[in-house]
């Protein structure tokens, strides 16, 4: 009867406590730009989380009390790596004090940046940080992305046992990169991941993506998942481009939307028009789909730990069975939530409109 009692205790103290258990990560769907940006116009995912960290960019940890997190994505062109780790802060703004990002920038002022971080933090990891390909620029990639282009983030809850597991399967997993464009790119990397957290909920499709894995379309695919289960704790946030740098970025496309807009159809259709009518009508049918809402939070830089505020918390539904190998993961097990004062919300939002 003790021992029943001493459980039914623990349970109660659990279900008072969630708030300090539970943590967020974000999908975020990051905007094209550039020149490949214009003949592809997907744009970006990668994956963000409160509790994981980087010790470096390649070996996850638990984070640290103060430490925001980190974004992991997978790059081409990343000496051979098949995912890196930022922190958060570093990965939109190139610095470590949120304070210091400037309102408008310029090429200069973001190399100045970038070289400074480079020489403060990746080549104690790196060397030689990695100088890229065709479909990457390297090391610049991971630093510094709120000056290239707009993000939005779709948050979602986490545990503690989902984040020790993802850590302890991405440490011990191959890290080598096996980059392709249509089956292997980085929106398949933040499928795995969502994957871990919702099994079995985010498949490739055929209609509008021919079966490839497109940023807009795992949005969406999150987003209609959190719809129908209201304990993923879904909210989205837009982390504005810094402006200055480059043109501002363009909407995400899938793949449907993107021979359609982009005029790609109009070859496809003299060789075959069969084909470009049928990818015509899977854009009219399926391929218009608005995967941001009307009017998401915006994000100024100071802003960025909203991402870890906690509404009302509840386990994510789908994936409480996950049981995490707690011993191969080093690290505290609490990361507080850090939410401070919203500042210049509306300055930057008239700058980005």
């Amino acid at each position: 009867m003790r021992r029943y009692r001493t459980k039914l205790l623990l349970i109660f103290l659990c279900l008072m406590g969630a708030r300090c258990v539970n943590a967020q990560g974000a999908l975020l769907l990051e905007e094209p730009y550039g020149l490949f940006g214009a003949f592809n116009p997907t744009g970006h995912n990668a994956v963000y989380l409160q509790r994981v960290c980087a010790e470096t960019p390649t070996h996850l940890r638990r984070c640290r009390p103060g430490e925001l997190g980190a974004v992991i994505a997978r790059y081409s062109g990343m000496e051979g790596y098949d995912w890196v780790a930022v922190p958060l802060a570093p990965y939109f703004y190139a610095v470590e004090d949120l304070s210091a990002v400037p309102a408008h920038v310029d090429r200069a002022t973001v190399a100045r940046m970038r070289d400074r971080y480079e020489e403060s933090e990746l080549k104690r990891y790196w060397p030689h940080p990695p100088g890229g390909n065709i479909f990457s620029d390297g090391w610049p990639d991971l630093v510094g992305v709120a000056y290239e282009r707009r993000t939005y983030g779709f948050r979602f809850d986490t545990t503690e046992e989902q984040d020790d597991a993802l850590i302890a399967q991405l440490n011990a997993g191959p890290n080598r990169s096996h980059f392709n464009l249509f089956y292997e790119n980085c929106a398949d990397f933040a499928r795995t991941v969502l994957n871990h957290y919702f099994p079995g909920k985010f498949k490739r499709n055929l209609f509008p993506d021919a079966f490839m894995t497109t940023p807009k379309q795992l949005a969406w695919k999150l987003e209609r998942y959190a719809r129908q289960h209201p304990g993923t704790q879904f909210s989205v946030f837009e982390i504005p481009q810094v402006p200055g740098y480059r043109r501002m970025s363009r909407s995400n496309k899938t793949v449907a939307e993107s021979l359609v807009t982009n005029l790609y159809a109009v070859p496809i259709a003299l060789l075959n028009p069969y084909i470009a009518g049928g990818i015509v009508v899977d854009y009219l049918v399926q391929g218009r789909f608005h995967a941001i809402p009307k009017n998401p939070e915006v994000l100024a830089p100071r802003d960025l730990s909203m991402l870890t505020a906690t509404g009302v918390t509840a386990q994510n539904p789908a994936s409480a069975d996950i049981q995490a190998p707690v011993a191969a993961v080093n690290g505290s097990a609490e990361t507080p939530t850090l939410v401070r004062e919203p500042l210049g919300l509306k300055e930057m939002k008239a700058t980005h409109e």
